[in-house]
């Protein structure tokens, strides 16, 4: 097995301990050299052990692909019972610390989806699985939402279902539940696309949805552990969210 495929099942075979003993060693080896940084990042091994389907078709993927400032390609393995149940990993800078974040939709076989952010070393925090199999959920994005200097990241809890906006706090490592919203959502059944996002059009962050029936766009804001909604016009189709993702509306 390649070194690089050897270290990344270490890591997630044995998680913290295992993350921990590479990093010192990378950090041994590497010493006097700049940290490499993700630059892009990919999903993997397309799999259908996890019959879902809520993207449009069967396919889900079984590895986390990421490409190094460094030139190096990095693998990282999910177990067999779970899938990255999602579109593409989303590179964000959650800590300020000018290297980025991923931020993934992953998925157990018996527990259903989970928010999840990994970098170079493997899993650095995640929700947790929203309990039962065939369950799913739909990033939104990331963005300083309250203005205190912390990442807050946004989803839609079952989008078909609940319907509940979710906001947890990037804080040191760890992803801390800061405040809910229910008739709200982000995606219908089959479509291979997540609507919506996070805009600021020169007066902070909004979280751009659409409500329950899909009749109204809606812009949400956080104060505090408050979210407050209002509405922003009717929906039209894809086109007219994603307009007013990019304040065109």
């Amino acid at each position: 097995m390649p070194e690089e495929a050897r270290d990344t099942v270490f890591r997630t075979r044995y998680g913290k301990l295992g993350a921990a003993l590479l990093m010192g060693c990378a950090a041994f080896l590497m010493a006097g050299k700049a940290k490499a940084e993700i630059v892009t990042a990919s999903y993997g091994a397309p799999t259908t052990r996890y019959a879902h389907g809520v993207l449009g078709d069967a396919i889900e993927y079984g590895t986390l692909e990421m490409q190094m400032s460094d030139g190096r390609r990095l693998r990282l393995t999910l177990p067999e019972d779970r899938v990255f149940e999602d579109l593409s990993p989303r590179l964000v800078d959650l800590d300020g610390d000018g290297d980025g974040e991923l931020i993934t939709i992953e998925s157990s076989i018996h527990e259903g989806a989970r928010l999840a952010v990994y970098d170079e070393t493997g899993l650095v925090a995640a929700t947790p699985f929203i309990g039962r199999s065939n369950r799913w959920l739909a990033p939104l994005g990331a963005a300083d939402l309250d203005g205190d200097g912390k990442v807050e990241l946004a989803y839609i809890d079952r989008p078909h279902l609940a319907k509940t906006l979710r906001i947890w706090r990037f804080d040191d490592g760890r992803l801390v539940h800061v405040a809910d919203k229910t008739g709200l959502t982000n995606h219908r059944i089959g479509e291979d696309f997540i609507s919506g996002g996070i805009r600021d059009c020169g007066q902070g962050p909004e979280i751009v949805t659409v409500n329950s029936d899909w009749g109204r766009v809606m812009l949400s804001t956080l104060s505090g552990r408050k979210v407050t909604s209002r509405d922003a016009g009717p929906f039209r189709g894809r086109q007219s969210l994603a307009d007013v993702v990019a304040c065109k509306g």
